[in-house]
């Protein structure tokens, strides 16, 4: 059987010693062989320090956005190819499709948040700017910068594609580079899968390094420049958070660690609602689907007592109809485990729990399986317990598999108590169409999960599952779940970056952050800042127009068209008793309007669209006969990378005689990168 290689240091390695052998989780037979024998990963990690580090530092987040994009696209072209090696892990083709697909999805999704939420630049600014001097001259900003390390990422054996993907894509959007190592007896997809990316030439060398089998001494060779990020077992990610290297140089590591999810049904949610259906239904899905090797799936289910028995039956029928057996064959809902070692490890975790509870459905020793070998291949049956919640061992023991103990409770305070028994969870969920008691259980729920799902009637179409874990959401959580954070959108970017304090002169903020700060030069010239194309226009260019003074006329003429006639506006005896106003003033949108007129360049030319203004506050009260003047500055230039045009935010500050900011906000229009 071929060798796994790994891809490290620029280039292909293979081992010298041959390898151990890695077996089709549903027939036994071997499917290829796995050794890191002979990896330099002190070269690896310096090579994607020297190598992938500056080549992905030169792009932009929008650059690497469309990277990702098309990887993305290239993955989904050979997903099929994938579908079938992913067969021998054991899972079904839905299986296959939750890990492959949702992969890919995560690299489309991180792609188009690139290119939404982060600048066309390689700085990421972070929330407003600072004062820090009564003057204005002394200011200061907070900033993100790409980690000038490596990403060592080291993912479990469930999720071969998703896994490492989901790790990947943020840390690429950050700038950062990733070497991968998957759990050994899987490893052949996630090989197969790295193949492909670095087959496709899309990604800069050295941004991506692979590791089939042992890390060695990688961890040795760590550096405050690098990370760690773990997904497995609670034991292991103890092990290795507490690695001397990982110690004694304060890297930042992140642990996604086994965790005994919970599901609560509420008490409104007896037989025959659509709360009850969706329950067993969910319940019965996170069991089964990857043959229940979810790290999000759900092992404690909570029900009333009173309804426990109704649950217990309900669920049992729908387990009843899972057909298991080789995933390839029709008909077939349930795979098997991925190899018989993780089958005897759920057996052992079995025995742990039956000394607390009973079971409801299922054989742990025993299932008919379709078309294969029930002793050759990892089946196990689905198993469904009931035991005492008063117990310690259905909070503390995992089975790793389709396993699932159902637990009565008689109130909402002692549900959530008993969800909090499993010291941090990566998942949670509440099925209920009672909002009182939704409100309750997710607020006393939420310090010991990292993500809640309410399940109800209204959302279960379009609903993605308690299991599911979403790019835009914090895949992780506290205790025993790990402690850490995955994806979560942006965030999950910045975990690869560091923040860093910024302060200075609003000038030298303007150079450093590429954005014009309040305080800095402004550039007023001949050519009107809207008659530039993008090209052409630069931070700082300004524009100051008017005075117009605003007349009772006006104010009533805008009352009139608009139909906003509010008391401040066209009642002069209401007015002069607001005691903010104290007499008629004009219209924030009025003002607005005003403002608009003064600084807009009429005739056509590169600014294509005004699409939105942002940050709008009103701050001083325009009374009849004040006499308005804006200054509009180019505060931000975003060239997009695959148009002929670009995002300008403009600051704009109207102000009256006096010099008084009477408005401040952002303006946004799109403008040509060349001229017309």
């Amino acid at each position: 059987m071929a060798l796994l290689r790994s891809y490290v240091s620029g280039g292909w390695h293979t081992a010298a010693d041959g390898g151990v052998p890695l077996h089709d989780a549903a027939t036994g037979e071997e499917v290829a062989r796995i050794s890191s024998a002979g990896i330099d990963f002190a070269a690896a990690l310096e090579h994607g320090r020297r190598v992938g580090g500056p080549a992905l530092r030169e792009l932009t987040f929008h650059q690497r956005a469309a990277l990702l994009k098309a990887l993305a696209s290239h993955l989904r072209e050979h997903r099929d190819e994938l579908y079938a090696l992913s067969a021998k892990t054991g899972a079904t083709l839905g299986d296959s499709k939750f890990d492959i697909d949702g992969g890919i999805g995560v690299l489309f999704s991180y792609a188009s948040k690139g290119k939404r939420e982060l600048p066309n630049d390689t700085v990421y600014v972070e929330g407003n700017v600072e004062p820090l001097s009564r003057g204005g001259t002394f200011v200061a900003q907070h900033i993100a910068t790409p980690l000038r390390g490596v990403a060592v990422q080291i993912n479990a054996f469930n999720f071969p594609v998703w896994g490492p993907l989901e790790k990947f894509a943020p840390a690429f959007l950050a700038g950062v580079p990733s070497l991968v190592k998957p759990a050994s007896s899987t490893a052949y997809l996630t090989a197969r899968l790295v193949e492909l990316i670095i087959e496709s030439g899309i990604l800069p060398e050295g941004s991506l390094q692979f590791v089939a089998g042992s890390v060695g001494d990688l961890l040795d060779h760590v550096t405050a420049q690098d990370l760690v990020s773990f997904t497995g077992s609670a034991s292991t990610a103890q092990k290795l958070r507490t690695h001397p290297a990982i110690i004694r140089h304060a890297v930042r590591f992140n642990a996604e660690a086994d965790s005994l999810n919970c599901s609560i049904l509420g008490p409104d949610a007896v037989k025959g609602t659509t709360e009850f259906d969706l329950f067993v239904k969910q319940l019965v899905t996170e069991m089964t689907v990857k043959a229940g090797q979810k790290c999000t799936a759900i092992r404690r289910a909570f029900v009333p007592a009173s309804l426990l028995d109704d649950v217990a039956a309900a669920t049992s029928e729908r387990l009843a109809k899972v057909t298991v057996g080789n995933p390839t064959a029709e008909g077939v809902r349930m795979g098997a485990l991925a190899s018989l070692e993780q089958r005897e490890e759920v057996r052992r975790s079995l025995k742990a729990l039956l000394d607390a509870g009973s079971v409801v459905f299922g054989d742990p020793e025993r299932v008919e399986v379709v078309d294969a070998d029930a002793e050759r291949g990892a089946f196990i049956s689905p198993v469904l317990l009931k035991a005492d919640p008063e117990r310690s061992e259905p909070h503390e023991v995992e089975a790793f598999g389709p396993v699932s103990t159902l637990m009565p409770y008689t109130s909402t305070a002692q549900v959530v108590d008993f969800a909090a028994r499993g010291g941090g969870s990566l998942a949670g969920s509440v099925v209920s169409a009672d909002r009182e008691f939704v409100r309750e259980v997710v607020l006393g729920a939420a310090p010991f999960h990292g993500r809640l799902l309410v399940l109800d009637a209204d959302d279960a179409k379009e609903s993605t599952g308690h299991g599911s874990p979403m790019p835009q959401l914090v895949h992780g959580g506290p205790g025993r779940a790990g402690g850490g954070e995955e994806m979560g959108g942006i965030r999950g970017v910045l975990h690869h970056m560091q923040r860093t304090a910024v302060q200075g002169s609003p000038a030298v903020l303007s150079a450093v952050t590429g954005r014009w700060v309040t305080g800095a030069p402004r550039t007023e010239g001949d050519v009107h800042p809207f008659r530039k194309s993008l090209a052409e226009l630069k931070i700082g260019d300004s524009v100051v127009a008017g005075p117009r003074t605003v007349t009772q006329e006006d104010v009533d003429h805008f009352a009139e068209f608009t139909g906003d006639t509010f008391y401040a506006h066209t009642d002069p005896e209401a007015a002069a008793a607001n005691p903010l106003f104290g007499g008629i003033v004009a219209h924030g949108y009025l003002v607005v309007s005003f403002a608009a007129g003064l600084f807009v360049s009429p005739e056509p030319g590169p600014v294509l669209a005004n699409y939105g203004l942002e940050n709008l506050r009103f701050l001083t009260p325009v009374k009849v006969g004040d006499s308005l003047t804006v200054t509009l500055t180019a505060k931000q230039i975003t060239p997009r990378i695959d148009q002929d045009y670009g995002e300008v935010r403009w600051d704009a500050d109207v102000t009256n005689a006096d010099g008084e900011s009477v408005a401040k906000y952002d303006v946004l229009t799109l403008v040509s990168k060349e001229q017309p």
